[in-house]
């Protein structure tokens, strides 16, 4: 039996192509999962697709970062399908376990999916810290965040009951102590 694996990064992703392009390959029964993780273990969809496939069969997949980002986890899931005697196909990258050919071009695929993937990262980090440079701050206003619960405890002093301020009240600090203290 060929059975799927599809997988997008974010709900706002389409699994559509991916879909299609399994279904022309022939899967029979095609797991699908939006979601954006780099472990094995935080995909149920993938737990799903790897636990009903049986010996004789194949998953197949569109691409190799569709299964696993990095290489450690991609040899462990061709490591385990292997022992229970199932096949593995990228249909886009032309991967076939089965062949050595294919054994041979994953190995060399995964390190090359792994490079991209460390040299994203680096780009990443590289932005953060030029954000930060210019002095882009990241996370909430804690003393915003300060003022309203100095301002809610106040009330509560006052004998009133809380109330939500965050839905109405402006972000301005200066706001907030004129209203209080005005």
């Amino acid at each position: 039996m060929l059975v799927g694996y599809a997988r997008v990064s974010s709900t706002g992703q389409n699994l559509t192509s991916q879909i299609e392009a399994l279904t022309k390959a022939g899967c029979e029964k095609i797991f699908q999962e939006k979601k954006s993780r780099t472990k094995i273990f935080n995909r149920p969809e993938l737990d799903n697709a790897l636990d009903f496939c049986r010996e004789g069969d194949t998953l197949i997949v569109t691409r190799l970062d569709r299964c696993s980002r990095n290489v450690k986890d991609l040899h462990q899931i061709i490591e385990n399908l292997n022992n229970k005697s199932v096949g593995f196909k990228a249909t886009e990258q032309e991967i076939d376990t089965s062949t050595s050919a294919g054994r041979l071009m994953i190995g060399l695929l995964s390190i090359v999916s792994a490079f991209e993937t460390d040299l994203r990262a680096e780009r990443q980090a590289d932005g953060i810290a030029s954000a930060k440079k210019r002095g882009v701050k990241f996370g909430g206003n804690i003393r915003t965040a300060n003022y309203f619960l100095f301002f809610n405890r106040c009330l509560y002093a006052a004998g009133f009951i809380y109330f939500p301020l965050l839905s109405f009240v402006p972000k301005s600090s200066s706001f907030i102590i004129v209203f209080i203290f005005g």
